[in-house]
Protein backbone atom coordinates (compact mmCIF):
# COMPACT_ATOMS: atom_id res chain seq x y z
CA UNK A 1 0.00 0.00 0.00
CA UNK A 2 1.76 3.10 -1.27
CA UNK A 3 0.27 5.45 1.36
CA UNK A 4 0.27 3.04 4.29
CA UNK A 5 0.33 4.92 7.57
CA UNK A 6 0.06 8.36 5.98
CA UNK A 7 -2.36 10.83 7.57
CA UNK A 8 -4.21 13.08 5.15
CA UNK A 9 -6.18 16.11 6.30
CA UNK A 10 -8.70 16.57 3.48
CA UNK A 11 -10.34 19.98 3.12
CA UNK A 12 -13.45 19.99 0.96
CA UNK A 13 -14.62 23.44 -0.09
CA UNK A 14 -17.80 24.49 -1.86
CA UNK A 15 -18.41 23.50 -5.47
CA UNK A 16 -20.04 20.76 -7.48
CA UNK A 17 -16.63 19.04 -7.68
CA UNK A 18 -17.01 18.26 -3.96
CA UNK A 19 -18.84 15.09 -5.00
CA UNK A 20 -15.50 13.79 -6.35
CA UNK A 21 -14.21 14.03 -2.81
CA UNK A 22 -16.20 10.93 -1.91
CA UNK A 23 -14.33 8.80 -4.46
CA UNK A 24 -11.06 10.50 -3.53
CA UNK A 25 -11.49 9.44 0.11
CA UNK A 26 -12.08 5.85 -0.97
CA UNK A 27 -9.02 5.85 -3.25
CA UNK A 28 -6.78 7.27 -0.52
CA UNK A 29 -7.98 4.81 2.10
CA UNK A 30 -7.63 1.76 -0.14
CA UNK A 31 -3.93 2.71 -0.47
CA UNK A 32 -3.51 2.67 3.30
CA UNK A 33 -3.93 6.35 4.17
CA UNK A 34 -6.13 7.64 6.97
CA UNK A 35 -8.32 10.59 6.00
CA UNK A 36 -9.57 13.24 8.41
CA UNK A 37 -12.10 15.54 6.65
CA UNK A 38 -12.70 19.26 7.11
CA UNK A 39 -15.73 20.67 5.29
CA UNK A 40 -16.54 24.31 4.60
CA UNK A 41 -20.13 25.54 4.79
CA UNK A 42 -20.18 25.60 0.99
CA UNK A 43 -19.05 22.00 0.69
CA UNK A 44 -21.93 20.91 2.92
CA UNK A 45 -24.34 22.30 0.32
CA UNK A 46 -23.13 19.67 -2.17
CA UNK A 47 -22.27 16.60 -0.07
CA UNK A 48 -23.27 15.75 3.48
CA UNK A 49 -20.94 15.33 6.44
CA UNK A 50 -22.69 12.01 7.05
CA UNK A 51 -21.57 10.61 3.67
CA UNK A 52 -18.05 12.04 4.01
CA UNK A 53 -17.64 10.72 7.55
CA UNK A 54 -18.92 7.26 6.63
CA UNK A 55 -16.40 6.89 3.79
CA UNK A 56 -13.54 8.35 5.82
CA UNK A 57 -14.46 6.38 8.97
CA UNK A 58 -13.66 9.60 10.81
CA UNK A 59 -15.26 12.50 12.55
CA UNK A 60 -15.95 15.37 10.13
CA UNK A 61 -14.81 18.82 11.27
CA UNK A 62 -16.95 21.76 10.17
CA UNK A 63 -16.98 24.56 12.75
CA UNK A 64 -14.15 26.80 13.91
CA UNK A 65 -16.09 27.59 17.07
CA UNK A 66 -17.21 24.08 17.95
CA UNK A 67 -17.18 23.76 21.75
CA UNK A 68 -16.36 20.07 21.50
CA UNK A 69 -13.62 20.25 18.86
CA UNK A 70 -12.00 23.50 19.99
CA UNK A 71 -11.65 22.75 23.69
CA UNK A 72 -8.01 21.76 22.98
CA UNK A 73 -7.42 24.35 20.23
CA UNK A 74 -8.68 21.90 17.63
CA UNK A 75 -7.74 23.85 14.51
CA UNK A 76 -4.07 23.90 15.58
CA UNK A 77 -4.16 20.17 16.33
CA UNK A 78 -5.74 19.46 12.94
CA UNK A 79 -3.12 21.61 11.20
CA UNK A 80 -0.21 19.71 12.72
CA UNK A 81 -1.48 16.15 13.28
CA UNK A 82 -1.14 15.04 9.66
CA UNK A 83 1.44 14.32 6.98
CA UNK A 84 -0.26 16.36 4.25
CA UNK A 85 -3.08 18.87 3.90
CA UNK A 86 -5.06 18.19 0.72
CA UNK A 87 -7.61 20.70 -0.60
CA UNK A 88 -10.01 19.12 -3.09
CA UNK A 89 -11.76 21.02 -4.44
CA UNK A 90 -9.92 24.29 -3.92
CA UNK A 91 -12.30 27.09 -4.86
CA UNK A 92 -11.36 30.57 -6.04
CA UNK A 93 -12.63 31.92 -2.71
CA UNK A 94 -10.48 29.60 -0.60
CA UNK A 95 -7.42 30.28 -2.77
CA UNK A 96 -7.97 34.02 -2.27
CA UNK A 97 -8.16 33.54 1.50
CA UNK A 98 -4.97 31.50 1.50
CA UNK A 99 -3.10 34.06 -0.61
CA UNK A 100 -4.05 36.94 1.69
CA UNK A 101 -3.80 35.08 5.01
CA UNK A 102 -7.47 35.26 5.97
CA UNK A 103 -8.71 32.78 8.58
CA UNK A 104 -12.43 33.34 9.12
CA UNK A 105 -13.54 29.70 9.11
CA UNK A 106 -12.09 26.33 10.14
CA UNK A 107 -10.57 25.47 6.73
CA UNK A 108 -8.73 28.78 6.28
CA UNK A 109 -7.59 28.82 9.93
CA UNK A 110 -6.13 25.32 9.56
CA UNK A 111 -4.33 26.35 6.36
CA UNK A 112 -2.84 29.41 8.03
CA UNK A 113 -1.67 27.36 11.02
CA UNK A 114 -0.24 24.31 9.29
CA UNK A 115 3.45 23.57 8.89
CA UNK A 116 2.80 20.51 6.74
CA UNK A 117 2.96 20.22 2.92
CA UNK A 118 -0.19 21.52 1.21
CA UNK A 119 -1.54 20.19 -2.10
CA UNK A 120 -4.47 21.95 -3.78
CA UNK A 121 -6.74 20.72 -6.58
CA UNK A 122 -8.46 23.84 -7.99
CA UNK A 123 -11.99 23.60 -9.38
CA UNK A 124 -14.01 26.50 -10.72
CA UNK A 125 -15.63 28.04 -13.78
CA UNK A 126 -13.09 28.64 -16.59
CA UNK A 127 -13.56 32.39 -16.45
CA UNK A 128 -12.99 32.40 -12.71
CA UNK A 129 -9.78 30.39 -13.20
CA UNK A 130 -8.52 32.76 -15.92
CA UNK A 131 -9.46 35.90 -13.97
CA UNK A 132 -6.34 37.98 -13.24
CA UNK A 133 -7.08 37.90 -9.51
CA UNK A 134 -7.13 34.10 -9.44
CA UNK A 135 -3.98 33.93 -11.57
CA UNK A 136 -2.20 36.26 -9.13
CA UNK A 137 -3.35 34.18 -6.19
CA UNK A 138 -2.18 30.99 -7.90
CA UNK A 139 1.30 32.44 -8.49
CA UNK A 140 1.47 33.79 -4.94
CA UNK A 141 0.55 30.42 -3.46
CA UNK A 142 3.00 28.59 -5.72
CA UNK A 143 5.72 30.96 -4.56
CA UNK A 144 4.73 30.21 -0.96
CA UNK A 145 5.34 26.51 -1.60
CA UNK A 146 1.76 25.33 -2.13
CA UNK A 147 1.69 22.49 -4.67
CA UNK A 148 -1.08 22.16 -7.26
CA UNK A 149 -2.64 19.37 -9.30
CA UNK A 150 -4.82 20.64 -12.15
CA UNK A 151 -7.15 22.13 -13.02
CA UNK A 152 -7.92 20.25 -16.21
CA UNK A 153 -9.75 21.15 -19.39
CA UNK A 154 -13.26 19.85 -19.96
CA UNK A 155 -16.95 20.58 -19.68
CA UNK A 156 -18.20 22.18 -16.48
CA UNK A 157 -20.89 20.14 -14.70
CA UNK A 158 -22.79 23.16 -13.39
CA UNK A 159 -22.85 25.43 -16.44
CA UNK A 160 -22.25 23.38 -19.57
CA UNK A 161 -19.30 25.63 -20.42
CA UNK A 162 -16.05 24.08 -21.54
CA UNK A 163 -12.54 25.18 -20.71
CA UNK A 164 -9.88 24.97 -18.03
CA UNK A 165 -11.26 24.67 -14.53
CA UNK A 166 -12.31 21.05 -13.96
CA UNK A 167 -10.89 19.46 -10.85
CA UNK A 168 -8.34 16.74 -11.52
CA UNK A 169 -9.72 13.22 -11.34
CA UNK A 170 -9.32 11.37 -8.03
CA UNK A 171 -6.58 9.05 -9.31
CA UNK A 172 -4.59 12.03 -10.65
CA UNK A 173 -4.82 13.62 -7.21
CA UNK A 174 -3.78 10.37 -5.54
CA UNK A 175 -0.72 10.20 -7.80
CA UNK A 176 0.20 13.76 -6.83
CA UNK A 177 -0.23 12.89 -3.13
CA UNK A 178 2.03 9.85 -3.53
CA UNK A 179 4.70 11.92 -5.26
CA UNK A 180 4.57 14.63 -2.62
CA UNK A 181 4.82 12.16 0.27
CA UNK A 182 7.62 10.09 -1.22
CA UNK A 183 10.67 9.77 1.01
CA UNK A 184 13.74 12.03 0.67
CA UNK A 185 15.55 9.50 -1.53
CA UNK A 186 12.70 9.76 -4.04
CA UNK A 187 12.70 13.58 -3.90
CA UNK A 188 16.31 14.60 -4.54
CA UNK A 189 15.25 18.00 -5.91
CA UNK A 190 13.19 19.01 -2.88
CA UNK A 191 13.84 22.66 -2.09
CA UNK A 192 14.99 23.44 -5.64
CA UNK A 193 13.14 25.78 -8.01
CA UNK A 194 13.03 24.87 -11.70
CA UNK A 195 11.79 26.99 -14.61
CA UNK A 196 10.70 25.07 -17.71
CA UNK A 197 9.51 26.56 -20.99
CA UNK A 198 7.29 24.54 -23.30
CA UNK A 199 5.28 24.64 -26.50
CA UNK A 200 5.48 27.10 -29.40
CA UNK A 201 5.05 30.84 -29.48
CA UNK A 202 2.54 32.53 -31.76
CA UNK A 203 3.74 35.75 -33.34
CA UNK A 204 0.75 37.62 -34.85
CA UNK A 205 0.84 38.84 -38.45
CA UNK A 206 -2.68 40.23 -38.29
CA UNK A 207 -5.67 39.43 -36.03
CA UNK A 208 -6.15 35.99 -37.64
CA UNK A 209 -2.67 34.81 -38.74
CA UNK A 210 0.56 34.13 -36.91
CA UNK A 211 4.08 32.73 -37.27
CA UNK A 212 4.76 29.62 -35.21
CA UNK A 213 6.84 26.47 -34.88
CA UNK A 214 5.53 22.89 -34.96
CA UNK A 215 5.58 22.10 -31.25
CA UNK A 216 2.96 20.24 -29.22
CA UNK A 217 4.47 21.03 -25.81
CA UNK A 218 4.52 17.31 -24.93
CA UNK A 219 8.25 17.21 -24.17
CA UNK A 220 8.36 20.38 -22.10
CA UNK A 221 5.28 19.41 -20.09
CA UNK A 222 6.71 15.93 -19.48
CA UNK A 223 9.99 17.42 -18.21
CA UNK A 224 8.12 19.78 -15.89
CA UNK A 225 6.18 16.81 -14.47
CA UNK A 226 9.34 14.72 -14.06
CA UNK A 227 11.15 17.48 -12.16
CA UNK A 228 8.12 18.01 -9.92
CA UNK A 229 8.05 14.26 -9.31
CA UNK A 230 11.58 14.50 -7.92
CA UNK A 231 10.51 17.22 -5.50
CA UNK A 232 11.33 20.43 -7.37
CA UNK A 233 9.05 23.43 -7.25
CA UNK A 234 8.39 23.96 -10.94
CA UNK A 235 7.26 27.06 -12.82
CA UNK A 236 6.16 26.04 -16.31
CA UNK A 237 6.00 28.88 -18.84
CA UNK A 238 3.89 27.51 -21.67
CA UNK A 239 3.07 28.80 -25.10
CA UNK A 240 -0.28 27.89 -26.72
CA UNK A 241 -0.83 24.11 -26.39
CA UNK A 242 -3.83 21.78 -26.31
CA UNK A 243 -2.52 19.33 -23.70
CA UNK A 244 -3.32 19.23 -19.99
CA UNK A 245 -1.18 20.91 -17.37
CA UNK A 246 1.17 18.53 -15.56
CA UNK A 247 0.20 17.89 -11.93
CA UNK A 248 1.93 19.75 -9.14
CA UNK A 249 3.27 22.51 -11.38
CA UNK A 250 2.62 26.27 -11.47
CA UNK A 251 1.75 27.21 -15.06
CA UNK A 252 2.14 30.64 -16.66
CA UNK A 253 0.51 30.87 -20.09
CA UNK A 254 1.87 33.15 -22.80
CA UNK A 255 1.41 33.66 -26.52
CA UNK A 256 4.43 35.57 -27.84
CA UNK A 257 8.18 35.24 -27.37
CA UNK A 258 8.43 38.60 -25.61
CA UNK A 259 5.80 37.46 -23.11
CA UNK A 260 7.66 34.18 -22.56
CA UNK A 261 10.93 36.01 -21.89
CA UNK A 262 9.23 38.34 -19.41
CA UNK A 263 7.55 35.42 -17.61
CA UNK A 264 10.84 33.52 -17.32
CA UNK A 265 12.68 36.53 -15.92
CA UNK A 266 9.83 37.20 -13.49
CA UNK A 267 10.17 33.61 -12.19
CA UNK A 268 13.86 34.09 -11.27
CA UNK A 269 15.69 33.32 -9.06
CA UNK A 270 15.80 29.59 -9.76
CA UNK A 271 18.20 26.71 -9.38
CA UNK A 272 17.36 25.07 -12.69
CA UNK A 273 16.26 26.35 -16.11
CA UNK A 274 15.22 23.95 -18.86
CA UNK A 275 14.36 25.88 -22.01
CA UNK A 276 12.36 23.43 -24.13
CA UNK A 277 9.97 25.80 -25.92
CA UNK A 278 10.18 26.15 -29.69
CA UNK A 279 10.33 29.94 -29.70
CA UNK A 280 9.78 31.65 -33.04
CA UNK A 281 13.03 33.30 -34.11
CA UNK A 282 11.27 36.23 -35.76
CA UNK A 283 8.13 38.27 -35.41
CA UNK A 284 6.45 40.75 -37.72
CA UNK A 285 7.84 44.21 -37.17
CA UNK A 286 4.42 45.86 -37.43
CA UNK A 287 1.33 43.72 -36.90
CA UNK A 288 -1.55 44.69 -39.18
CA UNK A 289 -4.54 46.10 -37.33
CA UNK A 290 -7.01 44.33 -39.60
CA UNK A 291 -6.99 41.12 -41.61
CA UNK A 292 -4.67 41.33 -44.61
CA UNK A 293 -6.94 40.69 -47.59
CA UNK A 294 -6.03 38.66 -50.65
CA UNK A 295 -7.03 40.68 -53.72
CA UNK A 296 -7.15 39.34 -57.29
CA UNK A 297 -4.19 40.44 -59.37
CA UNK A 298 -2.23 41.85 -56.43
CA UNK A 299 1.01 40.38 -55.14
CA UNK A 300 1.21 39.40 -51.47
CA UNK A 301 2.28 42.27 -49.24
CA UNK A 302 5.86 42.05 -47.94
CA UNK A 303 6.33 41.07 -44.31
CA UNK A 304 9.08 42.95 -42.51
CA UNK A 305 10.47 40.73 -39.76
CA UNK A 306 12.41 41.57 -36.63
CA UNK A 307 14.32 39.21 -34.36
CA UNK A 308 12.68 37.87 -31.21
CA UNK A 309 14.52 37.88 -27.87
CA UNK A 310 16.84 34.92 -27.32
CA UNK A 311 15.44 33.55 -24.06
CA UNK A 312 18.05 30.84 -23.53
CA UNK A 313 20.93 33.27 -24.09
CA UNK A 314 19.29 35.83 -21.81
CA UNK A 315 19.01 33.28 -18.99
CA UNK A 316 22.47 31.84 -19.65
CA UNK A 317 24.12 35.24 -19.17
CA UNK A 318 21.73 36.71 -16.59
CA UNK A 319 23.06 38.13 -13.27
CA UNK A 320 20.67 35.68 -11.52
CA UNK A 321 21.65 32.80 -13.79
CA UNK A 322 20.41 29.46 -12.42
CA UNK A 323 23.12 27.05 -11.38
CA UNK A 324 22.02 24.64 -14.14
CA UNK A 325 20.85 25.86 -17.56
CA UNK A 326 19.71 23.35 -20.18
CA UNK A 327 18.65 24.33 -23.68
CA UNK A 328 17.08 22.40 -26.54
CA UNK A 329 18.19 22.53 -30.17
CA UNK A 330 15.86 21.28 -32.87
CA UNK A 331 18.05 20.71 -35.92
CA UNK A 332 17.59 19.24 -39.39
CA UNK A 333 21.30 18.78 -40.22
CA UNK A 334 24.69 18.72 -38.46
CA UNK A 335 22.80 18.10 -35.22
CA UNK A 336 25.76 17.69 -32.86
CA UNK A 337 27.90 20.44 -34.41
CA UNK A 338 25.05 22.94 -34.33
CA UNK A 339 24.14 21.89 -30.81
CA UNK A 340 27.70 22.37 -29.54
CA UNK A 341 27.92 25.81 -31.16
CA UNK A 342 24.67 26.71 -29.45
CA UNK A 343 26.02 25.52 -26.09
CA UNK A 344 28.90 27.99 -26.23
CA UNK A 345 26.93 30.84 -27.71
CA UNK A 346 24.00 30.67 -25.29
CA UNK A 347 25.92 30.11 -22.05
CA UNK A 348 24.18 26.81 -21.32
CA UNK A 349 25.52 23.84 -19.36
CA UNK A 350 23.83 21.27 -21.59
CA UNK A 351 22.13 21.30 -24.96
CA UNK A 352 19.65 18.56 -25.80
CA UNK A 353 19.90 18.32 -29.59
CA UNK A 354 17.37 16.38 -31.63
CA UNK A 355 17.00 15.73 -35.33
CA UNK A 356 13.62 17.10 -36.45
CA UNK A 357 14.08 16.60 -40.18
CA UNK A 358 10.79 15.57 -41.85
CA UNK A 359 11.74 11.91 -42.19
CA UNK A 360 12.13 11.49 -38.41
CA UNK A 361 8.53 12.43 -37.62
CA UNK A 362 9.68 13.63 -34.20
CA UNK A 363 8.31 17.19 -34.15
CA UNK A 364 4.95 16.95 -32.39
CA UNK A 365 5.16 13.15 -32.06
CA UNK A 366 5.27 10.92 -28.99
CA UNK A 367 8.88 9.68 -29.29
CA UNK A 368 12.22 11.40 -29.48
CA UNK A 369 15.89 10.63 -30.07
CA UNK A 370 18.44 13.10 -28.73
CA UNK A 371 22.09 13.80 -28.12
CA UNK A 372 22.83 15.46 -24.78
CA UNK A 373 25.79 17.77 -25.27
CA UNK A 374 27.76 18.95 -22.24
CA UNK A 375 30.97 20.86 -21.84
CA UNK A 376 32.94 17.63 -21.43
CA UNK A 377 31.40 15.56 -24.20
CA UNK A 378 28.11 14.25 -25.49
CA UNK A 379 25.90 11.22 -25.00
CA UNK A 380 23.44 9.80 -27.51
CA UNK A 381 20.08 8.68 -26.13
CA UNK A 382 18.26 6.24 -28.44
CA UNK A 383 14.64 6.69 -29.50
CA UNK A 384 12.28 6.56 -26.54
CA UNK A 385 8.93 7.93 -25.40
CA UNK A 386 8.88 11.57 -24.34
CA UNK A 387 7.87 10.69 -20.77
CA UNK A 388 10.82 8.30 -20.50
CA UNK A 389 13.15 10.91 -21.93
CA UNK A 390 11.83 13.45 -19.41
CA UNK A 391 12.50 11.10 -16.50
CA UNK A 392 16.01 10.46 -17.78
CA UNK A 393 16.73 14.17 -18.08
CA UNK A 394 15.30 14.79 -14.61
CA UNK A 395 17.70 12.14 -13.34
CA UNK A 396 20.59 13.99 -14.98
CA UNK A 397 19.46 17.20 -13.24
CA UNK A 398 19.22 15.40 -9.88
CA UNK A 399 22.75 14.10 -10.36
CA UNK A 400 24.07 17.64 -10.73
CA UNK A 401 22.61 18.58 -7.35
CA UNK A 402 23.42 15.30 -5.60
CA UNK A 403 24.94 16.00 -2.21
CA UNK A 404 24.77 19.79 -2.51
Amino acid sequence: MTLAGKRILLILSGGIAAYKGLDLIRRLRERGASVRPVMTAGAQQFVTPLAVGALAASHVYTDLFSREDEQDVGHIRLARDCDLVLIAPATADLMAKMATGLADDLASAVLLATDRPVLAAPAMNPRMWSNPATRRNHLTLSGDGIRFVGPMRGEMAESGEAGEGRMAEPMEIVAAVEALLAGPSARPLAGRHAIVTSGPTHEPIDPVRYIANRSSGKQGHAIAAALAGLGARVTLVSGPVTIADPPGVAVVRVERAVEMRDAVLAALPADIAVMVAAVADWRVADMAGGKIKKRPGETPPPLALTENPDILKTVGHHPERPRLVIGFAAETDDVVANGRAKLERKGADYIVANDVSPETGIMGGDRTEVTVIGRNGEEHWPAMGKDEMARRLAGLVAGVFDGT
